[in-house]
């Protein structure tokens, strides 16, 4: 769920404080109000989730001041400041200094309303994005990400921590959709250099020219990005899409590499993103640099091969879209199970959240089933399976510990509230969760 935005308001009018608070209430903003900076600095830290309305000026510490101590805190705070008839140079040098923007005395309360929407909406996605950072750079938390018990999964964490600690190049190999640019968080994250600068490029989505200034320089002098070689030195440099480097780019980048001598200066991660049926990325690029990127090599499984996982990842899924969307999550049938299993998931993880999303949606309207969003558009609407069968105890075994999962995940760990729901003895129920592998510690809370 999105975090709610406060709104501190700062003014040593009372009247005015009073007036600005109410009408942003009445917005349906959270205010609290401030007689004076000084006091406003006790809770204005770094990361205040939302936004300041101050006067610019105040006897004691002004607006000016004020801003300046707020900015060396923290420059993604929005700031707007309320300025008197004809103090607009100095609302034009708060700005300078970083002011989100300003009103002035006497001001339109609708014009108030849309800055303060304009600023919240800003701060919202500031936060958003330091905490995906804070949580790329957290190797615990990316590796929960990571998430299933199949044994191509649990290969591909110990790969992970294995290859983290490493100094050397890796290459990542994969489907579509399969998650391998998370596997590049993670390798860095759970590695020496999760502190330092993790830099991503996407090789086809610039023109040569762009990307070979953006990798190796030289840039212009108006830009603030240093080259991608020289930005991710000491830290981690994702190349997304590696064969789509040209015969040009990819001397340049070996020629880098050799001159760079060993991978502890900058730790190269290419990712593979080859549809070609028949192709490899040894087949795309040359071959001593295939061999330097390749030095280490992870291959990130297809859903399909990930057995119950897909129920496990459906299901935390579909709780998040229910939550988001303020409605109950659908209810799995042990049929839509089954065929949840079955399908091929040619777009892998990518296609199986779009899946999850319009479950949700239709689970909210009433109407519609998982079997539905299963079947292809085309050979008269049959439902899409693999070749591979399955025997039945799997699909029984699957079906059975995501019920269980399920159920003591909506009664937070209850075991008696599972047994009486699931109409299971304490011993029968204690021996599924022993053979499935699930902990009641996990669920509580």
């Amino acid at each position: 769920m999105a975090q709610a935005m406060k709104i501190a308001i700062v003014d040593d009018e009372q009247d005015m404080r009073q007036s600005i608070s109410q009408w942003l209430a009445l917005s349906g903003y959270d205010t609290e109000t401030f007689a004076s900076a000084e006091e406003a600095l006790k809770v204005l830290g770094a990361d205040y989730p939302g936004i300041v309305i101050s006067d610019i000026k105040m006897p004691g510490m002004d607006g000016m001041q004020f801003l300046k101590k707020l900015m060396g805190s923290d420059s993604g705070l929005p700031v707007i400041m309320i300025t008197g008839h004809g103090d607009v140079p100095m609302a034009v040098e708060a700005m300078r200094v970083g002011a989100f923007d300003f009103l002035e005395k006497p001001f339109n309360p609708d014009r108030m309303s849309e800055l303060a929407k304009r600023a919240t909406g800003a701060r919202r996605l500031t936060l958003d994005n330091r905490a995906l950072r804070r949580e790329l750079s957290d190797g615990s938390q990316i590796m929960k990400k990571l998430i299933g018990m199949s044994p191509v999964m649990e290969r591909l964490r110990e790969d992970i921590l294995d290859l983290g600690q490493a100094d050397g190049h890796v290459l990542i190999d994969g489907e579509t959709g399969t998650g391998k640019t998370l596997v590049a968080h993670a390798l860095h994250a759970v590695g020496s250099r999760a502190g330092k600068k993790f830099v991503l490029i996407s090789c086809s989505a610039l023109e040569e020219d762009a990307l070979s200034k953006r990798l190796f320089g030289p840039m212009q002098p108006e830009d603030s990005l240093l080259p991608a070689m020289e930005e991710a030195r000491g830290g981690t440099l994702v190349l997304e899409g590696i064969e789509a480097l040209s015969e040009t780019l990819q001397a340049k980048l070996l020629s880098a590499i050799n001159e760079q001598g060993t991978p502890g200066e900058t730790r190269i991660i290419a990712i593979s993103n080859l549809q070609e049926a028949g192709k490899t990325c040894e087949d795309t690029l040359r071959s001593d640099l295939f061999y330097r990127l390749a030095a280490l090599r992870i291959m990130v499984p297809p859903l399909r091969q990930r057995g119950e996982d897909i129920l496990t990842l459906f299901t935390r899924l579909c709780e998040q879209f229910a939550e988001e969307y303020g409605c109950d999550a659908p209810q799995v049938s042990a049929q839509e199970a089954a065929q949840l299993l079955q399908a091929p998931w040619p777009g892998n993880v990518r296609q199986l959240i779009n899946v999850a999303e319009r479950a949700v949606l239709q689970a909210r309207r009433g109407s519609g089933t998982i079997a539905s969003l299963l079947m292809s558009d085309h050979e008269e609407m049959q439902p899409v399976m693999t070749t591979e069968g399955k025997p039945l105890k799997e699909y029984v075994e699957a079906f059975e510990r995501m019920l269980i999962d399920n159920t003591m995940r909506r009664h937070k760990g209850s075991i008696a509230s599972v047994m009486e729901e699931l109409c299971l003895p304490r011993r029968t129920l204690n021996e599924k969760m022993a053979k499935y592998a699930l902990q009641r510690s996990d669920y509580l809370g």
